[in-house]
């Protein structure tokens, strides 16, 4: 109750003409964090000191709400497993604070559920996937958004969800997320200006064929913004060549959870540049340099 009070107290100070008030005041409320946010949203529908006051109410807010997905990127980069589902709600909820988490985990329980009734483990790689793929793009209509292709709702998982439409990097996560949570060893590879996955060999079962794909042990890959069709190692390399980069093993294999987030956020960083938004490239940024 003391605390509630303080922060009431500081709440009808935020409209103080002095700036070092202000600025000390806004100091004391940054220092409650989440606390302070119902208070000062109740304070902006309901009370009206004029427009400095409701400007700076909400730039409080949007502070807090930014130190808030800061603690819990920083959470989420100490934890062993770094589960990619988790970042992507975190990363999301830069733009939607309000998020219901556990509405998006019901929505991709239900896609997965509709594909796990489809699969059995007598099925070879190319028919899950093919299962997987009828299900994802033909049942759910999951598609690449090639129209608004820069457009930051493209990579924020509650959007693509939603609306069934994304870009390379978001499809792939969603994919790979429910292929996983299946057992299907299906994993991200962050290739330069694109994003693929990559079925991996874990039963060896290319062992002796002598494949090319075999040397980074992968069966086939994934191209989620193409309604999932399959290519092999050949064309990542025909690919390599045409924009005149030197292959790279990272080209090939899949890369950390770490960097499907780093590769999130650098989309966003684009977008955003793109409608000359600087604060929140600026605050992206911020988010981006967090992760190594």
């Amino acid at each position: 109750m003391e605390a509630n009070a303080t922060i009431q107290a500081l709440v009808r100070l935020i409209d103080d003409p002095d700036e070092l008030v202000y600025q000390q005041v806004r100091d004391e409320l940054l220092k409650f964090g989440s606390e302070v946010l119902p208070v000062l949203e109740q304070s902006w529908e309901q009370d009206y000191y004029g427009l400095l006051f409701q400007d700076r109410i909400e730039n409080l807010i949007h502070d807090i709400q930014f130190e808030s997905v800061k603690a819990q990127l920083k959470t989420w980069l100490q934890a062993p497993d770094k589960d990619l589902l988790s970042g992507a709600i975190i990363i999301a909820k830069y733009q939607y604070p309000g998020l219901d988490a556990a509405l998006l985990h019901e929505r991709i329980q239900a896609i997965r559920r509709d594909i796990w009734l489809e699969l059995n483990d007598h099925q070879t790689a190319f028919e899950q996937v093919k299962i997987f793929n009828r299900i994802f793009f033909g049942m759910h209509r999951f598609r690449g958004e090639s129209q608004n292709y820069h457009t930051p709702a493209n990579s924020y998982i509650n959007t693509v969800l939603e609306s069934r439409k994304g870009n390379p990097l978001s499809l792939c996560l969603i994919y790979s997320v429910i292929a996983q949570s299946l057992d299907l060893p299906i994993y991200g590879v962050n290739l330069p200006n694109h994003f693929v996955l990559a079925y991996m060999d874990s039963k060896h079962s290319a062992f002796g064929l002598k494949k090319e794909d075999d040397d980074y042990g992968v069966l086939f890959y994934i191209n989620a913004f193409s309604k999932g069709s399959i290519f092999d190692a050949a064309e990542i390399k025909a690919f390599i060549q045409g924009i005149h980069l030197q292959q790279d093993r990272s080209f090939f294999e899949p890369c950390s959870n770490s960097a499907i987030l780093k590769r999130m956020l650098a989309n966003l960083i684009h977008a955003f540049q793109q409608v000359g938004s600087a604060q929140k490239v600026a605050e992206l940024q911020e988010l981006s340099n967090m992760i190594p």
